[in-house]
């Protein structure tokens, strides 16, 4: 029950930064690399507060696997500013954990993991579901490039969260990730724009909380779940961002993002039937 609570949290983390990252990019008009700079800023400045605060040594910073997934951070973290300047928060949070099914299950392939017919099955019905939403029509055309900038931060995600399998420290080693990660992201932070105070406190939370916070969560919660569960119990994500987003974007819901949405929960429910 720990382990489904812990699990659930942090879902419900994620999906708020889908949210706070519309509300401040699209909403009040700031820059997506001014979002993605002061959220990082801040998600460093909460972790190692919290390192100040415990007994525990503090941690290496710089090693190669730190390096590794400060990239992969500092990549996913601008593909998802950019991104939401034209997505909404479900249908971004949709194309970004649908994609992340695709890198998941890839990588449990290469390492020759043992995956059951029936989380294939529900993996298939979830990317469905995604399938079902991301089909052309007219009604909803969305732009190319944010589907592409989502994407990217599918991939980089994925080996965020394939690099936390194994983690002994999990606060220390978010910490260390974003702290790497802050010079990366702040590279196009000079010429990014105007910083509206609403935006700069949505970034802040953002960062601080349901990132930095979400983050050393999950990275503690990962050495319990099988990778492919990982992946599977991320695809909740987008069906809590629609609901944030209906409740505080006043972001409608169409019958295409209600069948996609139960397509996933369906695959979602399909692969952990029956798992402890």
């Amino acid at each position: 029950m720990k382990l489904f609570l812990a699990v659930a949290l942090t879902m419900t983390a994620f999906a708020a930064n889908s949210v706070l990252n519309r509300i401040g990019v699209a909403n009040y008009d700031m820059s997506p690399m001014s979002f993605a700079a002061i959220r990082v800023a801040a998600g460093a400045t909460m972790l190692w507060a919290l390192i100040g605060l415990r007994s525990a040594p503090a941690p290496a910073i710089v090693s190669p696997k730190r390096l590794a997934g400060a990239v992969a951070l500092a990549t996913y973290m601008i593909g998802f500013s950019w991104a939401y300047q034209s997505l909404d928060a479900g249908i971004g949070a949709l194309i970004l954990f649908g994609a992340l099914q695709v890198v998941i299950f890839g990588w449990a392939i290469i390492e020759k993991q043992k995956v059951s017919a029936q989380r294939w099955l529900g993996m298939l019905t979830a990317l469905g579901g995604l399938c079902v939403l991301l089909w052309p029509s007219e009604a909803r055309a969305m732009p190319a490039t944010s589907i592409l900038a989502m994407v990217a931060a599918a991939v980089a995600w994925g080996a965020y969260t394939l690099l936390g399998r194994r983690e002994a420290d999990p606060l220390g080693a978010t910490a260390s990730n974003f702290l790497l990660c802050v010079p990366l992201v702040c590279i196009g932070f000079i010429s990014s724009g105007p910083l509206p105070f609403m935006g700069i406190v949505t970034a802040i939370v953002a960062g601080g909380v349901t990132s930095g916070l979400g983050y050393a969560l999950w990275y503690r919660v990962l050495p319990s779940l099988p990778t492919t569960i990982a992946g599977i119990a991320q695809l909740s994500v987008p069906v809590i961002a629609v609901a944030f987003g209906v409740v505080f974007l006043n972001e409608t819901v169409s019958l295409r993002m209600t069948i996609s949405g139960v397509l996933v929960l369906g695959g979602i429910a399909v692969s952990l039937y029956g798992q402890k």
